[in-house]
């Protein structure tokens, strides 16, 4: 059995992002990291590994060189092979990353995609749904669980808005992870050197045979108003007459 997972480089939350006056982001001395879904995915797809006989997980990422090191961070994890297609990140939309996906899968024939519902840099959650409707194959979005039942099919469960829905799928399938699925491992020293010997393929995205013309274009960014100042009123009255008058709120 072979698994497919992605281990996407995103910006790390917990670092500040100037919008520059020209509508840019400036990332200089900004982290990046593997997009916290994406860690889930692994995580998944190692423990089925675990629980299964001769399963393979292969990592992949489309990014900048530099994503090297989150595609390194699966493999330190325990994944067995990494795949990274070398694109500026300004290269791609969701529907392009989903159609570079289609080629991946035809290459490397997986019985199971597991990725991250979303990337928390954009949070588009749109890449799943469409690498399942290009390939034809079964989706499940947002597990929360999971139980891979041999090389056929897997019963998931997924949050929704009333609760948890279950779904049973049919290998093939395209399965996205939601925040409760698991918690990621650490890589370990002996992972992350043995890490540096797993195999790495590099690809450009003119290496496959696929239409590069993005659907969205990103005309700028804009940095939020800054929040106001709040005031204090001395009556009931008075913060109602505010509510219904000035904010408008009721």
């Amino acid at each position: 059995m072979k698994i497919l997972v992605t281990a996407k480089r995103v910006t790390d939350p917990d670092s500040k992002i100037v919008v520059k006056p020209n509508g840019t982001l400036d990332l200089d001395g900004v982290d990046y990291r593997m997009n916290f879904f994406c860690e889930i995915a692994v995580e998944e797809a190692l423990r089925i590994q675990e629980k299964l006989d001769d399963v393979e997980v292969v990592a992949v990422a489309l990014g900048e060189e530099g994503a090297t090191k989150e595609v390194r961070t699966a493999l330190a994890m325990g994944a067995d092979r990494g795949i990274l297609v070398e694109c500026e990140e300004s290269q791609l939309d969701s529907d392009l990353v989903a159609r570079i996906l289609v080629k991946i899968v035809e290459k490397e024939s997986p019985d199971l995609i597991i990725m991250g519902k979303q990337a928390v840099d954009g949070d588009n959650n749109q890449v799943g749904q469409l690498l399942a409707e290009y390939l034809g194959w079964p989706q499940a979005t947002c597990a929360c669980a999971i139980d891979v039942e041999g090389e056929t099919a897997a019963t998931v469960q997924r949050e929704v808005d009333g609760g948890v829905e279950t779904v049973h799928v049919t290998l093939p399938a395209v399965i996205t992870t939601d925040l409760r699925l698991n918690e990621p491992r650490y890589a370990s020293l002996p992972g992350i050197m043995k890490a540096k010997r797993k195999k790495l393929d590099t690809f450009e995205p003119a290496d496959f045979d696929v239409d590069l013309t993005q659907k969205v274009e990103v005309v700028g960014f804009k940095a939020p108003p800054s929040r106001q100042g709040g005031v204090k009123v001395d009556s009931v009255d008075a913060l109602i007459d505010k509510l219904a008058n000035e904010a408008k709120v009721i």
